[in-house]
């Protein structure tokens, strides 16, 4: 197998990405400080700084209207992607915690974007099986408990319209899914889903290295 990148991602190097991304806006980057401050020993469940523009990128491409967020924590990723919606898109965002998404509430009002966010303190399954079924999700976001992955994907595909996208968080998590060794309920979690992913033939899916590694997946 020949590795066509070798690239070391230093800090300088990141520091040089972000420099050469969109940069995020001042509501942002305080939530992203507060969060980080607040709650430092999980702060590493909120998206990554590169990963805010790359979302609300891809809600621009695909046009999406409609979309469903699995892990909405502080709100960084619920904040970016509604951002990009036009003023008539929604996000149903489902989360289990009201202390963490306190957070996120206030910052989506104060980016004026709170109308455009539907947020449900309830389990997930229970927020997906009480959607309609037929397809109507523009694109999700998965990034939540890594041993439901399948359970959500199973929600979500059938009610994802055609051309529409699945983006799913830590796919690598942490390099565990290549270690044997680590036997946790979320490292199995995110080898199953990846494994059932690659062989749903109703999507077609890259895994890409971005953070602790991003997959797309396009329904058919």
């Amino acid at each position: 197998m020949t590795k066509g990148n070798t690239t070391k991602i230093t800090d300088e190097l990141y520091r040089y990405m972000l420099d050469h991304n969109p940069p995020l806006d001042a509501i942002q980057r305080g939530l992203v400080e507060t969060t980080y401050a607040t709650f430092p020993d999980v702060a590493g469940m909120q998206s990554a700084e590169e990963q805010g523009p790359l979302l609300a990128f891809l809600v621009r491409l695909t046009g999406a209207r409609h979309i469903v967020e699995i892990g909405t924590f502080t709100g960084f990723s619920t904040l970016s992607m509604a951002q990009a919606l036009p003023e008539d898109g929604r996000i149903i965002a489902c989360d289990i915690s009201e202390k963490w998404t306190a957070y996120g509430r206030e910052a989506w009002a104060k980016a004026g974007v709170a109308d455009r966010i539907d947020l449900r303190i309830a389990p997930a399954l229970d927020t997906l099986r009480a959607m309609p079924a037929q397809p109507h999700v523009d694109m999700a976001y998965i990034d939540a408990d890594k041993e439901s992955q399948i359970a959500y994907w199973e929600e979500l595909v059938p009610r994802l319209r055609p051309g529409g996208l699945i983006v799913t968080d830590n796919t690598l998590f942490h390099g565990t899914v290549v270690d044997e060794s680590a036997t946790g309920s979320s490292a199995r979690g995110v080898r199953a889903f990846n494994d059932h992913v690659s062989a749903d033939t109703r999507m077609e899916s890259v895994l890409l290295a971005i953070s602790d590694g991003l997959t797309l997946s396009r329904k058919r």
